[in-house]
């Protein structure tokens, strides 16, 4: 899925930048360079999948998906650096003579890129949400960004050609496009610097797995419920009351039962480490 992305925004790219040069549209180059830092986020998600799927081993026994956030990461950050850049050539150059307003074939690019990205994005958020995957339901909002940003494009260029006077509108566009970038950026940014920081799981998930944890025969109660983020998966970890008098072996089959019943009925739980107490007869 990842590769076909690829291909789409190399397309894309060229065919926006032959057709805003020869429209003599920034709004739609600035779109073509959109689509170009897509190319570079599809590469981040091909170069990092390798790494993030690896199994654990000696050096990482919890496994390497971390580096899923840190492509995710990138990518956001990539994202934000193109819209400042587009942003800011639109404000440095809007006083700048047009020779030539932008003309009829400008307009291809950005219908085209509209139709193209908004089909690769509702792929790709798919497949992201399917298999947990924060880097690519980020590459799908790269997608989806692109997508939007062709809008402005479209009505800043059609303006431009009908009204050659307000060619500037051109510039407002490109503009607009860089504030859709940027924002799109921060979302994608701000939560996988959360999950960087071991952010917990929500509330709502970890009310979740105590009602899992508190269906298990034995277990009288749950408390000390900790959990961190890693790439689109958790690891927790719980303290769980039982009876005192309870033998090792029967204590041991509760924390196994607690731990696989977490396991089965919450897939985004990588692993789960159970604490066994002996409960208060008070």
């Amino acid at each position: 899925m990842t590769w076909i992305g690829l291909f789409v925004n190399i397309g894309l790219s060229v065919l926006k930048f032959i057709v805003g040069w020869l429209g003599h549209s920034q709004a739609v180059i600035a779109d073509a360079f959109h689509s170009l830092s897509d190319l570079l986020t599809d590469l981040a998600v091909l170069f990092g999948l390798r790494f993030w799927s690896a199994p654990p081993d000696d050096n990482h026994p919890y496994g390497h998906q971390r580096i899923e956030t840190i492509v995710t990461t990138i990518i956001g950050l990539l994202l934000f650096a193109a819209g400042l850049g587009i942003g800011y050539n639109a404000i440095a150059t809007v006083r700048d003579v047009h020779v030539q307003a932008p003309g009829h074939i400008a307009m291809m690019g950005a219908l085209l890129s509209l139709a193209f990205k908004e089909v690769l994005y509702r792929w790709t958020v798919s497949v992201g949400r399917r298999i947990r995957s924060s880097a690519v339901v980020a590459n799908a909002w790269h997608h989806r960004s692109d997508a939007l940003s062709s809008v402005p494009a479209l009505i800043a260029v059609g303006v431009a050609v009908l009204y050659p006077k307000l060619a500037f509108i051109d510039h407002i566009g490109a503009l607009i496009v860089s504030l859709f970038i940027v924002r799109v950026a921060w979302g994608i940014v701000f939560p996988a610097l959360s999950d960087l920081t071991d952010r917990a799981a929500s509330d709502k998930d970890r009310d979740r797995i105590r009602t899992i944890a508190l269906g298990i025969e034995g277990v009288q109660s749950v408390h000390s419920l900790r959990s961190r983020r890693a790439g689109s998966g958790l690891y927790m970890d719980l303290h769980v009351l039982v009876d005192g008098m309870m033998t090792v072996k029967k204590g041991h089959d509760v924390s196994e039962g607690v731990k696989q019943a977490i396991l089965d009925k919450s897939p985004d739980v990588l692993d789960v480490v159970v604490h066994l107490e002996p409960a208060d007869d008070g």
